[in-house]
C-alpha cells in the first residue's frame, strides 16, 4: 500500500509542468526548455502568383502568444516559397474584430489586423535583422535593424515600393467588420531589396535564415499578440531575434 501512495505521489509531481502548461493555453508562453521552430521553405517551381493559394508549399501555424491569452484568438497560417530572386510569403487568417486604417509606406500597421514577418538574412550577424509588417489593407511597414550598433532604418519608400503584394480585403476599413472573416494577404519580395540594406545568405538549397511570424491588432476592440516561434517574455514584444526560429532553404 505505502509504495501505491509514493508511486501515485511520484506519478503526480511529474505531471505538475504539463498541467501549468495547459492552463496557460499554449506550452510556448510557459518553456523552461527552448523549442526550435522550424521550416523548410521549397523553391517555386515556375511563376508564383500571389493571389491563390500554394499546394506546393507547406504551411505553418501561429499557435502561440504574448501577454495574457486573447479572447479572441485568429486563426493565422503562413508559408513560404522561393526562386533565384524572390521570396514568396503567404498569409490566411480566419478573423474577426477586422480593421485597416493605416493608408501610408510606415504607418502604424500594427495597430490595424496586421500579419508580420521579421527575418535574420545573415546568421553571422545575430542582431541585425528586418520587420516587414502589413494590415490585411495591403499597406506596409519595413525596417531594417542593427541592435549592436543601435541602429533603426526605414525601408525607402522607394524600394517597398517594388514589393508586390495582394490583399483580399479592402485597403481602407474604417469600421471594423464584426463578424467571422477569412482573409488573405501575400508577397513577393526581391532579394535585391534587402540586400540594399545588409549582406543576406543567399537562398540556396541548405542556407538557414531566422525568421519569426505575428499576428496583431493593437488598437482593434480584441487585441492580441500572437507568435509562431514562442517568445518567452513578460509582455508583448516581437524585437527579440534570439527567440526566432529557423527557415531552412530546400
Amino acid at each position: 500500500m505505502k509504495m501505491k501512495v509514493i508511486y501515485l505521489l511520484i506519478f503526480g509531481l511529474a505531471l505538475l509542468p504539463l498541467i501549468s502548461c495547459s492552463q496557460n493555453g499554449t506550452i510556448g508562453n510557459n518553456i523552461n526548455k527552448r523549442i526550435d521552430f522550424h521550416y523548410v521553405v521549397k523553391k517555386a517551381n515556375g511563376i508564383v502568383p500571389l493571389d491563390v493559394p500554394w499546394a506546393d508549399a507547406d504551411v505553418l501555424e501561429l499557435k502561440n502568444y504574448m501577454g495574457q491569452k486573447p479572447q479572441h484568438f485568429p486563426k493565422t497560417y503562413a508559408k513560404l516559397l522561393y526562386d533565384s530572386n524572390n521570396i514568396y510569403v503567404f498569409f490566411k487568417v480566419k478573423d474577426n474584430y477586422i480593421r485597416a486604417i493605416a493608408q501610408q509606406t510606415h504607418g502604424q500597421v500594427w495597430g490595424d489586423s496586421c500579419v508580420e514577418f521579421f527575418f535574420l538574412p545573415d546568421t553571422n550577424q545575430k542582431d541585425v535583422y528586418f520587420n516587414l509588417e502589413t494590415n490585411c489593407g495591403g499597406t506596409i511597414y519595413f525596417r531594417y535593424n542593427d541592435l549592436s550598433n543601435n541602429i533603426k532604418r526605414l525601408v525607402d519608400v522607394s524600394d517597398c515600393e517594388k514589393i508586390k503584394v495582394y490583399h483580399s480585403l479592402p485597403k481602407m476599413i474604417e469600421q471594423e467588420i464584426a463578424k467571422p472573416t477569412v482573409w488573405y494577404l501575400s508577397y513577393k519580395l526581391p532579394f535585391s531589396v534587402i540586400s540594399n540594406y545588409n549582406k543576406i545568405q543567399s537562398p540556396r538549397s541548405g542556407v538557414v535564415w531566422k525568421a519569426n511570424f505575428y499576428k496583431c491588432a493593437d488598437q482593434s476592440s480584441h487585441p492580441h499578440w500572437l507568435t509562431w516561434s514562442t517568445v518567452d517574455y513578460q509582455t508583448p514584444k516581437f524585437h527579440l531575434p534570439q527567440y526566432f526560429g529557423s527557415l531552412e532553404f530546400e
